[in-house]
């Protein structure tokens, strides 16, 4: 198996197994946002501004999230984002899904210019968990 946290970050890829054990191992940060249920943007950053346990001052709109994702009194160094259900909506919100990744991988690009680690993890429950 390979481990993600061995090499720097490369856009979105999915997480390992043990996220959490591993990422301790690598003295990563880790957080989850579950996209589960997401039909629009305000849905969207409702999940990240309880995922990444943000204040109600959070602005909700991309620009306030890429500057928490690049904020280093917000987010550590190395830091892992686990997006759960993010296949499933990408799918179901394409455009949205689009807009979202494009923050995304700004964020990081922007993270690894200033010698951070971002990386953007994706985890999809087990299809026998699926409750729809």
């Amino acid at each position: 198996m390979i481990n993600v946290f061995a090499a720097a970050p490369q856009g979105v890829q999915p997480a390992p197994h043990e996220i959490r054990m591993l990422a301790a191992g690598h003295q990563v940060a880790v957080r989850e946002v579950s996209l589960a249920g997401v039909r629009d943007k305000d849905g969207l950053m409702l999940a990240f501004l309880s995922g990444l346990g943000l204040t109600q001052s959070f602005g909700r709109n991309w620009d306030a999230l890429y500057d928490v994702l690049t904020d280093l009194e917000q987010i550590s160094g190395r830091f892992a984002l686990v997006l759960r259900d993010y296949d499933t909506f990408r799918q179901r919100q394409r455009r949205l899904g689009a807009e979202l990744e494009g923050v995304l991988l700004d964020a990081q690009q922007s993270a690894q210019e200033q010698g951070r680690m971002l990386w953007l993890l994706t985890e999809e429950p087990d299809a026998d968990t699926r409750h729809w």
